[in-house]
């Protein structure tokens, strides 16, 4: 197979790298993208150019030429390039780098240390490395494709720059496409590799703008590929698709990814967007994402952004879960789709999360006082002596004796029952949408601010 061979096909012949190793830029000219930061006239080209690179994190997904950029700035600067993975590396492997650092610089000579995913280093790895870029002795370039805000010491953070790096575009994979089948040096090009334009294009649909993923799916295909009369590769649509199988999903269930999926998911549902809202439930469930975690965000959902808007929200998410439970994946996409449209559709209101916001505001910032004496029951004579139970209201016998007038409410008790220092206060303001219209007015005849509504049931 090509990549693990040399070029005679001999299983004796010496071991290749992978193409997209062999192809990796080695100056910023022929680095591919992240023109918001390399781009000509950018401040980190200049500063590279002027031998002038700080520390530095470089955060994106993966593909985007972190590792590739970290080489050109070393080369480029003419300083030792040493490289530690987050992943197998410990402190000790860490001391043996600056150990080297430290005699490269008695020479005059300087050393990026670059480590990739450092957001895997613990606090106490990444504090081991702190000293060494305060006093010179590395220049740190550390990749992640996290975000460093969270994973990344803030000590550590606030002596690096932050560079984001961006997904490549379909442009940029294509000419990274183009390059590695025309290189004769590196790439393809001794092979002569034909490939249709609609290949082309689907191994650029496909790689979702990781160049790796995009190389080493081309490097595949070109080995697998039926060849010509003349025994060259010939890649078609087909080729690619058995290739990668399927597209490359940037979708990580404990990274950025997830979060910023669930958050647009979720998002699109507060805004009443439908369609965002079915597309976004697609992309975590293509992702593998677990059904019941998407199952208890509808539940949320229809508490904290429906509400008494539409008092039937909640049951209904809490019934698609137990659908999800039951019927498991792949089906369970039916009652997920099915909360998920109906919430979107649904109109809208934060009254339930406002209130209890309120109420809490109170609990934690007023006098703890006990309830009123007409709550309290009076079991013993004792209590009731002390006036335990007097004064309370019974909703369903007091109302014929109070509303003789027939103002009132039926069923409704109007008695303070809140703690006397905070006498009326009022924590649930309904909205205006769907039923709480309706309930609105209830409420403000509970507080006696309106007349009793012609329809005494607010959800009728």
């Amino acid at each position: 197979m090509l990549g693990l061979f040399d070029e005679s096909g001999g299983a004796g012949g010496k071991v290749r790298e992978p193409l997209a190793a062999r192809m990796r830029p080695r100056t910023l000219d022929e680095f591919v993208g992240q023109e918001q930061i390399v781009g000509p006239g950018r401040a980190l080209r200049r500063a590279i150019e002027s031998d002038q690179a700080p520390s530095m994190v470089l955060w994106g997904p993966p593909g985007t030429g972190k590792t590739t950029l970290a080489q050109i700035i070393a080369q480029q600067t003419g300083a030792h390039f040493a490289a530690l993975s987050a992943v197998s590396a410990g402190v000790a492997d860490l001391r043996r780098v600056v150990t080297d650092a430290q005699k490269l610089r008695a020479a005059g000579r300087r050393t990026v240390l670059f480590i990739d995913e450092i957001h895997r280093f613990n606090k106490a790895q990444q504090d081991a490395v702190l000293p060494y870029v305060e006093d010179g002795t590395v220049t740190l370039i550390g990749a992640t494709t996290e975000n460093p805000s969270f994973e990344v010491n803030s000590a550590l953070l606030s002596r690096s720059r932050v560079f984001v790096l961006k997904a490549l575009s379909d442009d940029d994979i294509r000419t990274l496409v183009d390059r590695a089948v025309a290189d004769e040096e590196r790439g393809l090009g001794t092979l002569h590799v034909a490939m249709s334009d609609e290949a082309r294009e689907a191994l650029v649909n496909l790689a979702n703008g990781d160049a790796r993923v995009a190389l080493g799916t081309l490097e595949f295909a070109a080995a697998a590929a039926p060849k010509d009369a003349g025994g060259n590769p010939r890649i078609d649509v087909q080729t690619i698709a058995d290739a990668l199988q399927r597209r490359a999903a940037n979708y990580d269930k404990g990274g950025d990814a997830h979060y910023d999926t669930i958050s647009a998911f979720i998002k699109t549902i507060r805004g009443s967007d439908p369609d965002a809202a079915i597309y976004w439930l697609a992309r975590m469930i293509d992702a593998g994402e677990e059904p019941l975690f998407i199952a208890r965000r509808l539940v949320i959902l229809a508490s904290e952004d429906v509400g008494l808007a539409d008092p039937q929200a909640l049951p209904l998410a809490i019934a698609a879960q137990q659908a999800v439970h039951f019927v498991g994946m792949p089906e369970g996409f039916y009652p997920l789709a099915h909360a998920t449209l109906y919430l979107a559709t649904a109109p809208k209101s934060n009254a339930v999360g406002r209130a209890y916001g309120a109420a809490m505001d109170d609990v934690q910032n007023s006098r703890t006082e006990p309830p009123p004496l007409h709550l309290r029951n009076a079991p013993t004579k004792l209590m009731k002596n002390l006036g335990y139970g007097e004064g309370y209201r019974y909703a369903h016998t007091d109302y014929a004796a109070m509303n003789a007038e027939g103002d009132l409410p039926p069923a409704v008790a109007l008695q303070s029952n809140l703690p006397d220092a905070l006498g009326k206060r009022a924590y649930f303001e309904p909205g205006r949408q769907g039923a709480e219209a309706r309930l609105r007015d209830w409420i403000d005849q509970r507080r006696g601010t309106t007349h009793a509504p012609e329809d005494d049931d607010p959800f009728n």
